[in-house]
């Protein structure tokens, strides 16, 4: 009898743990959004036409920086450790302006996210704009939301493969175009295409293009809203970013409870109703699959296209618009307990909007200032250490130096090289037939770090001791740049002593 009560309590126990199982990694249940049209959809079209605009076109566009230098308006050159951006041309030891980048999208994002709530994930985020892009697809090639549903119920049939092979080709010709358009930002776009179709592009590229087809396809196609809810930190974060001020979509409550169809109405007609007829339309044109009218929830992405679903019903039935509306809990608050209050400019100036726009202007005026005047010339000296001094026949001492030149202008430059703070001191290049002279004339390539070996000569009697200071000063020839160096002359321990 034991053994049976055993096994019985084994048998609970496991099906209890399969149920909480099954509730812990709930299937996910496929989202038919509807097409919808109104103001918020067609800013939304706008704003996937212009960045996908950009993406696909910037790695064709052209910059004339001269002959010495590439004509690609945008090209991240990771073999010559450039980053080009139209006339802005930023070395390796320049990258701080990439970090500076980076704080100012931080902070801007704090500051869009305070004020419009989650805007960057609604209009611009590469997630919602290619998922859109799909959709686009979807609906041209399978119909709106009740014909994509009954094609996904039927049984398949000659007609269902033919909608699902084509949408999942124009899928993947879409995947590859995106993987295709992103190394052309490292590449010189024309020839790199022309490199992919004959086969003749290096492996990384291929990799790389596989590899974001993959994640575009699979993340547009497939996961879509799983993407922004479980993949992506920013809808746990934004929490710390809203406030009673910040404006998200809004399901007015007050205004449309209690909801009722229009049955209800009729058969009940002595009941106040709110506007709110539960059509569910913003359910169905929701690409989260969410229901507003629950409340703020953390997979909103805030597009706002039950905004558009609603108001178009609104109109229908005589009602006024913004039943679902951008709002803030303070508005809200105000109008449940029964005042008139709206939204205002003056509602985004407050005390974390005004520390986000300053920490923003900031970084921005800093970086503007940086690269305003930033110089195009730099110089690295390097002392020979074996020997570290040369005593001549004339009684005089020569040190070797490895003179590194860096010219960040895509042009041809001429410097003139010179020697302050030892009198009588001369120049000579190694391996030059030419007398030593007390300055050199040095020319530099375009867009490049040019090394010289040079010998400096000079004297006991113009000499401090065993080690002197000096300076090495390069200026443009035109005078429109000079750089200085500090160095060491080494000579011997008596050098300083004979007058």
């Amino acid at each position: 009898m034991a053994e049976v009560l055993n096994t019985v309590d084994r048998i609970d126990v496991e099906a209890v743990n399969a149920k909480h199982k099954r509730e812990l990694y709930k299937a996910r249940v496929k989202i038919f959004p509807k097409r919808v049209t109104g103001a918020f959809r067609q800013l939304k079209w706008w704003i996937m036409a212009v960045t996908l605009g950009i993406y696909y076109v910037t790695p064709w566009l052209r910059w004339d920086r001269g002959p010495d230098a590439p004509d690609q308006a945008v090209l991240i050159d990771m073999a010559n450790q450039r980053f080009y951006f139209f006339f802005i041309e930023i070395w390796p030891q320049e990258f701080y302006y990439i970090a500076g980048l980076l704080i100012m999208a931080g902070v801007g994002l704090f500051l869009v996210t305070s004020t419009v709530g989650r805007a960057w994930c609604g209009y611009t985020c590469p997630q919602t704009v290619w998922v859109d892009l799909f959709l686009v697809v979807e609906r041209w090639i399978e119909g709106d939301r009740n014909a994509r549903m009954k094609l996904d119920k039927g049984a398949w049939s000659p007609g269902k493969w033919r909608k699902r092979i084509s949408k999942h080709i124009l899928w993947i010709l879409i995947a590859i175009a995106t993987g295709g358009a992103w190394i052309f930002y490292f590449a010189d776009a024309p020839t790199l295409a022309v490199n992919l179709v004959t086969l003749e592009a290096p492996a990384i590229a291929y990799t790389t293009v596989a590899v974001l087809t993959a994640t575009t396809y699979v993340f547009a196609g497939f996961m879509r809203e799983q993407v922004c809810t479980y993949m992506c930190p920013w809808p746990r974060i934004q929490a710390a970013m809203l406030d009673e001020h910040s404006l998200t979509v809004t399901y007015n409550g007050w205004r449309g409870e209690p909801r009722a169809r229009h049955k209800e109405r009729v058969d009940h007609a002595d009941t106040k109703y709110g506007d709110c007829i539960d059509c569910n339309l913003c359910v169905a044109v929701c690409p989260q699959g969410i229901d507003i009218r629950d409340g703020q929830q953390l997979e909103c992405i805030t597009c706002a296209l039950c905004i558009d679903a609603c108001d178009s019903v609104m109109e229908k039935v005589g009602s006024p618009k913004g039943l679902i509306s951008y709002a803030t809990l303070s508005e809200y608050d105000g109008n449940v307990a029964g005042g008139n209050v709206t939204t205002t400019w003056r509602s985004f100036i407050r005390p974390r909007t005004i520390v986000y726009t300053i920490l923003w202007s900031l970084a921005g005026f800093a970086m503007l200032y940086m690269l305003l005047t930033r110089d195009r010339l730099d110089i690295n000296v390097l002392h020979d250490r074996n020997p570290v001094y040369v005593a001549l026949s004339d009684g005089g001492f020569r040190n070797g130096y490895t003179i590194k030149i860096l010219n960040m202008e895509t042009r041809q430059r001429t410097f003139r090289l010179s020697i302050v703070g030892i009198t009588g001191a001369t120049l000579s290049l190694a391996g030059a037939t030419e007398a030593p002279t007390g300055d050199l004339q040095i020319t530099t390539p375009a867009d490049d770090q040019h090394s010289v070996k040079v010998f400096v000569t000079a004297y006991p009697q113009h000499l401090g001791g065993e080690t002197t200071p000096f300076t090495l000063l390069l200026s443009h020839v035109d005078g429109e740049e000079t750089v200085r160096y500090e160095a060491i002359f080494n000579a011997a321990k008596a050098a300083g002593n004979a007058q």
